[in-house]
């Protein structure tokens, strides 16, 4: 995974980037009817159940619109909410916090949606032993905040994009000619390069997996959309020579299935791709 420095830079970019988007040259709206140095306070409403997540992310935006805005937590991030509940209240200038009000609630309420789904997976692996990773399919420009979600609701990251690892799916596959030629290249290139990236290779069959375990350095093996059945079979074939993950389709009625089946990792797109936003509202307090 990327370093935490790197993370953070990348969330600075996606608060830099949206207020640009959002207030352009200024929250006309509030400028014209609402004093400079008019103080307000306004408190973040749960309209929903679920797992809160985004109020850190809420602290980072608050300061960087206005340094001078103070947050009061009440509900910490990875914490479950129901309906009335008052997760923080932010005190500072009124046009400060309706300047940062859209992308807190816009985070918050993506985040939440990602967490609560994660840790849906995570309770329906429970006892397993099985992990649920998220993916690459995340929304362009926030990965950094969909990803930040996985791990509130008590996922486990994936790489974070294409850099931090390596990943030989079926095309790059047969872009190369095979399985062998493709880890063979792999391992020569981050040689030549000077790179330490674990390696991950994908099987569409029991056979393909065979060719797989007679390379070494392949730090997981990615099983993809097998059935229950030829899982079993993979996971008795790899044993103890790497990692085993499961990917394809896999939901809420086949995770725990595949998780019995005994492989390490379920990667699962749908925590950041099918999701519906908790419900928040950020609501002015006389």
């Amino acid at each position: 995974m990327i370093s935490e420095t790197q993370f953070q830079k990348e969330l600075e970019l996606i608060i830099s980037n949206a207020i640009r988007e959002d207030v352009g040259d200024g929250d006309h709206s509030s400028l014209a009817c609402i004093p400079a140095d008019a103080i307000g306070k306004a408190k973040l409403l749960v309209k929903d159940e679920g797992i809160i997540a985004g109020v850190e992310f809420a602290k980072m935006v608050f300061a960087y619109v206005d340094a001078e805005m103070k947050v009061e937590t009440l509900i910490e991030d990875g914490s479950k909410v129901q309906y009335g509940d008052i997760v923080f209240y932010v005190t500072g200038r009124s046009q400060s916090i309706l300047k940062a009000e859209r992308l807190v609630l816009n985070a918050m309420q993506r985040m939440s949606a990602i967490a609560t789904k994660t840790n849906k997976f995570v309770q329906l692996l429970e006892g397993t032993g099985t992990k649920i990773l998220d993916t690459r399919k995340t929304t362009p420009g926030i990965r950094a905040l969909e990803k930040w979600a996985v791990k509130i609701g008590g996922g486990v990251n994936h790489r974070f994009a294409l850099y931090d690892m390596i990943m030989l799916k079926d095309n790059h596959i047969d872009f190369c000619g095979g399985i062998t030629p493709a880890i063979t290249q792999t391992k020569n290139y981050l040689k030549e390069q000077n790179l330490d990236l674990k390696i991950i290779v994908e099987a569409r069959d029991l056979e393909e997996i065979k060719e797989i375990l007679q390379n070494e350095g392949v730090y997981r093996i990615l099983i993809d959309n097998f059935n229950y059945e030829d899982t079993r079979k993979a996971v008795k074939m790899i044993g103890d020579k790497c990692l085993t993950e499961s990917s394809g389709g896999i939901n809420e009625n086949t995770i725990r299935e595949y998780a019995l089946c005994g492989v390490n990792y379920i990667s699962s797109g749908a925590l950041t791709h099918s999701v519906y936003n908790l419900d928040l509202s950020l609501k002015a307090v006389d």
